[in-house]
């Protein structure tokens, strides 16, 4: 086995020396340190050049660069995105690689920085190679916006489709992520809310997408009864795909059209829980959600954004003031928590309220 070239390093300063090491990419990530007596011993990848020894000295002068044989090999891991990318892109814009992105099915969703656009197809094509279950990558193009909730999206590596099949908590949707809104983030609230149902509950869900929602509380509750309403087309013809891929036909009402006005029309005074999910709006259907509960009351859920400087407490408060202004009044609050963040000072909260 060929030597390897490490540094020696006083055990009390290992902790130092390995951040730096790090920090200036030259430690051998596929060796384990060794630890001998007082020493640790940091497998490197290459010799480091003047200025970063002096920066290496700079922490002790007892370190000491030499060579060994002894090192373990540590098990191969995949790759991660960052890793890879940080070989190929310059030094200066490795602070801008994007850590995460959404996967639906076999499609992932990133949304590229402008300081990296000249290598959005590159990233792409990262992400398949360490992603052996994506076959398709999409750049965010937009932001999520219009009555029906969706964004352009670009491919920039793999099969050029927006059309997948996606799977949570036993229950299968077919998505269309250009054509209808979903989150994957939002996976423990569907099957959160879902299992507080009760057996032979009337359920509205005023803003029901693809059925997210719906379609896991008729699977775990099949007494329920859902009235699954959206405006746009397109999600409500997937519903219709996913009620018949998941066997729930007999207790799934697919409603295409504005919730206003079905409360209007057909659902006044029907349900025990409303389901409102469609956080930058759902404020403005306060009054809808209210109609649509049965006149001895019931559960909603509300889902609304906060951003700085407004406070949870903020938008409970708001939420309040606006059940009474319709003649309700909260008699419980079941649930008042941050969901996710969705963007610098920005949060995505949830509000369960027993309503009279």
């Amino acid at each position: 086995m060929p030597n390897n070239i490490c540094l020696k390093v006083p055990k009390k300063l290992g902790e130092k020396t390995i951040s730096l090491t790090h920090k200036l990419e030259i430690v051998n990530k596929n060796l384990h340190i060794k630890n001998q007596q007082n020493n640790l011993y940091i497998p490197l990848i290459r010799t480091p050049n003047e200025e970063e020894l002096s920066q290496l000295k700079n922490i002790t002068q007892e370190i000491a660069i030499i060579d060994t044989e002894d090192f373990t090999e540590k098990r191969s891991t995949p790759e991660t995105l960052t890793d890879a990318l940080k070989r190929q892109l310059q030094h200066n814009l490795h602070s801008n690689i994007p850590h995460s992105f959404d996967v639906i099915g076999d499609i992932a969703i990133i949304e590229i920085p402008p300081e990296l656009t000249n290598y959005k197809n590159l990233i792409g094509q990262v992400i398949l190679k360490t992603h052996k279950n994506i076959k398709s990558v999409h750049a965010k193009a937009s932001a999520i916006s219009g009555i029906y909730r969706i964004r352009d999206l670009t491919c920039i590596a793999g099969e050029n489709r927006t059309k997948t099949i996606y799977n949570e908590y036993n229950c299968q949707y077919h998505i269309d992520v250009a054509r209808a809104y979903f989150s994957p983030r939002l996976s423990q609230e569907h099957h959160r809310v879902a299992t507080l149902v009760n057996p032979n509950e009337a359920v509205a869900d005023l803003f029901a997408g693809v059925g997210p929602f719906a379609i896991p509380i008729c699977k775990l509750c099949p007494t329920a009864q859902v009235y699954a309403i959206d405006i746009n087309p397109d999600a409500v013809e997937l519903l219709k795909i996913n009620i018949k891929t998941n066997k729930v036909e007999n207790q799934i009402h697919p409603l295409l059209g504005d919730a206003r006005k079905l409360a209007n029309d057909k659902l006044s005074g029907i349900a025990d829980r409303v389901i409102m999910n469609l956080p930058e709006t759902a404020i403005d259907f306060i009054d809808t959600a209210c109609q649509t509960l049965k006149p001895s009351g019931g559960i909603i859920h509300f889902y609304g954004f906060t951003r700085k400087p407004d406070t949870i407490d903020d938008l409970k408060t708001h939420f309040t003031h606006l059940i009474e202004q319709q003649g309700r009044k909260i008699t419980t609050f079941h649930c008042i928590k941050r969901v996710r963040e969705t963007a610098p000072y920005e949060q995505q909260i949830v509000i369960d309220a027993q309503i009279h």
